[in-house]
């Protein structure tokens, strides 16, 4: 019994010894490939570090590749506003999952979005000020998003396609509050064009929202140009300047030329 008990801190510290460390913070990782498409991304600009400007979270190790969580927020609010964002994932088949446009109403900038990564990869946000260029990102230890199955089979997918809805996080959705946070949910399978039907096995073709645009009455909040790495069914939870505008107006647009355009009351109906 002696012996035994004798060896079980042992095996425990082995154990811990063999996991991989947790890396909270997992700051962007060295590699060539962003060596090869910085070129392309941002051409012969200069990029300075984004790290005192904004921060960029995203999980080390994600719990479901094709839907990983990533927010933007300016920590210097004082600082000159974000104008511009290109949201990249160099590892995936299409780097560049989004470039978005903001309105002087989203500054400071707080931004959360969805998006696929399809293995192991730095995700950088490359984001334009009236001062420069900034990056700042994250390395996420995440694979075969871009080719996971859809939750939802074709049919269902397609029935639902176009439908949105608003969320407040703000509680009585008060149109007078200045500052106020909300999400906007598409329902769209976003097909990266990657995956396989699950009966059939043959590849589904890509569909997805290449285009959208979120107002308050008639001032742009943002607009967005994406690619097959924003996750199915598209969420976008941000912060905002309220305008006292009643509602949001949303338009979309995806790869068959489906548009997509709906008014969102700000004040729910009683």
């Amino acid at each position: 019994m002696k012996l035994i008990l004798a060896l079980i801190p042992v095996t425990l510290t082995a154990s811990l010894a063999l996991a991989e460390p947790e890396k909270p913070n997992n700051p962007l990782a060295d590699g060539t490939t962003w060596r090869d498409l910085k070129g392309d991304v941002v051409g012969e600009a200069a990029i300075l570090d984004g790290s005192a400007l904004f921060s960029v979270t995203a999980p080390y190790r994600a719990n479901d590749a094709a839907t990983v969580p990533v927010t933007i927020e300016q920590t210097d609010a004082a600082a000159d506003p974000i104008e511009s964002l290109k949201l990249v994932i160099d590892e995936n088949p299409a780097p560049v999952a989004a470039e978005i446009r903001f309105g002087p109403a989203m500054a400071p900038l707080k931004f959360e979005t969805r998006v696929r990564v399809n293995q192991y990869s730095n995700i950088r946000a490359i984001a334009e000020t009236p001062r420069g260029i900034f990056m700042n990102g994250r390395f996420v230890k995440a694979s075969g998003g871009c080719s996971a199955p859809a939750t939802k089979d074709p049919v269902a997918a397609l029935k639902d396609m176009g439908e949105m809805r608003l969320k407040l996080f703000d509680g009585k959705g008060d149109v007078q509050k200045a500052r106020r946070e909300a999400q906007i949910m598409i329902r769209h399978p976003n097909y990266s064009g990657l995956q396989r039907d699950q009966i059939t096995q043959l590849f589904v073709s890509a569909k997805f929202i290449t285009e959208l645009v979120v107002k308050q009455g008639d001032e742009l909040l943002f607009a967005l140009d994406g690619g097959i790495s924003i996750s199915e069914n598209p969420v976008f939870r941000f912060s905002y300047t309220d305008n006292g505008a009643p509602d949001f107006t949303v338009h979309a647009v995806d790869t068959d030329g489906n548009v997509f355009d709906r008014v969102l009351p700000k004040t729910p109906p009683a």
